[in-house]
């Protein structure tokens, strides 16, 4: 090998050697540390999950319990939205309703294929037909 070459052998192995230790020094004490970077917005925080986590992910929603004293759906006759009755039975006996008529303090607020909506005062309830799927 030439003298030239073992020079820069030489001044690479000492360069190599020289790096890592620069690399690892204590930082001046007299430099001040740049200012803290302020966020352009609110931080985000992720929503709860206790809500997700707290029901069944393929299970149909938990049925709310009627009130003892809600009347009981026997049927709905007629078109949905035009002169459709509910065949409702309360303390009173068997009626039929229209909406807007009353049973036990009950109101009859609408009719579905499958269910009739009552309310009293801040109740709300929802009574299912005998033999639909959501019993409750």
């Amino acid at each position: 090998m030439s003298l030239r070459r073992h020079a820069l052998l030489a001044g690479a192995v000492l360069v190599a050697l020289a790096v890592p230790p620069w690399l690892l020094r204590e930082p001046a004490r007299n430099v001040a540390a740049p200012p803290a970077a302020t966020p352009l917005a609110a931080p985000a925080t992720p929503p709860p999950l206790r809500a997700a986590f707290a029901r069944t992910l393929f299970a149909p929603p938990a049925a709310d319990a009627l009130p003892p004293d809600a009347p009981q759906l026997l049927g709905v006759v007629g078109r949905l939205g035009r002169d459709a009755v509910a065949l409702v039975r309360g303390n009173e006996g068997t009626r039929t309703l229209s909406p807007g008529d009353s049973i036990d303090g009950w109101q009859l607020r609408s009719l579905a294929i499958d269910a009739a909506y009552f309310t009293r005062g801040g109740q709300s309830a929802r009574v299912p037909m005998p033999g639909s799927d959501d019993q409750r």
